[in-house]
This record gives C-alpha cells, structure tokens and sequence, in this order.
C-alpha cells in the first residue's frame, strides 16, 4: 500500500485545491459600531448549471483513527464545498490534482483549532474525515439540478499516517 504522510494545513500549500479559512492572518474590518471585526470575503463560493443555489447545512461527523486507508477520493463538477468546523477536533483534509486517467496522487492535511477549508469546483478530495472526537460541521456548498458527485477508485489504496 502507498504511504501518505500528513502535513499541517495552510494557505500557501493548500491553494491549488481552494482556500483555508482562519482568521489567523486574514484582514478584518470593525462593524457594529466597534463591537466586531469582520473577516470578510474568505472563500470563492462556487455554483454552477441548472437552478443552481448555495445552501448552509450542518454535519455532524464520527471520529476516524489513523493511519487510515484511502481508497476513493470525489469531487464536484458544479460546485465548491466549504468545511467550517464548530468544535476544536482536527479533521483531515485530503485533495487530489486532476489528471487525464482521474485523481492524481492525495495530498493529506490536518487542521488546527480554528481553521475550515473552503475546496473548489472540480478538484478531488476525500471525504470528511473528524479527528479527536464527535464534530460538528457548517458545511457551504451547491444545491440545484445536475449531477454534482463524481467518485475515483484508486487502482491500489493508500494509507494515511
């Protein structure tokens, strides 16, 4: 089995795939009279096709134990989809580039306490992966008509450590 490694998550590695959404080193602007920082514009919310719409869900996802094995990876033609965790449990981010044949190789990722992730239209990742316990999830991603799930089948799984 091929072995991936997980890194720590940020924005300079993370950007071929989508954006991190943290307020660590964003820019925010004061509004309600002083009372609040905006962090604003953090993430490109991406919808397209027929009656297309956002849409806010809530995820609540059971832990996963590394290593871990990674044998199918999705993505989604017409829209991004953006992971807000509300709780301080990590949860592993895994992307993909796009090849001809399919995904190409995964890329693993662990969030710290604070941090979302916002993957674009089209690219690979794995599923929503908790880590450290029971977590709830502010997902942002596309509603409409049309098929929006692609799945990839590695022809050998991966394990992630």
């Amino acid at each position: 089995m091929r072995e991936i490694l997980v890194q720590p998550l940020s924005r300079e590695v993370f950007a071929p795939f989508g954006d991190v959404i943290e307020i660590e080193g964003s820019s925010s602007f004061p509004i309600n009279h002083g009372m609040c920082d905006r962090y604003h514009d953090l993430a490109k919310v991406e919808t397209s096709g027929e009656n297309a719409r956002v849409m806010i869900s809530l995820l609540r996802g059971k832990p996963y134990e590394l290593p871990l094995k990674l044998a199918m990876v999705e993505r989604h033609p017409l829209g991004s989809q953006a992971f807000m965790p509300r709780s301080a449990n990590p949860f592993l981010v895994v992307v993909a580039p796009n090849e001809a044949a399919g995904a190409g190789n995964p890329i693993a990722f662990v969030t710290q306490p604070g941090q979302g992730v916002n993957i674009h239209r089209n690219i690979w990742h794995g599923i929503l992966t908790p880590l450290g316990g029971i977590s709830d999830f502010i997902v942002v991603d596309r509603g409409g008509d049309g098929i929006n799930l692609q799945e990839y089948f590695y022809s050998e799984p991966f394990i992630i450590r």
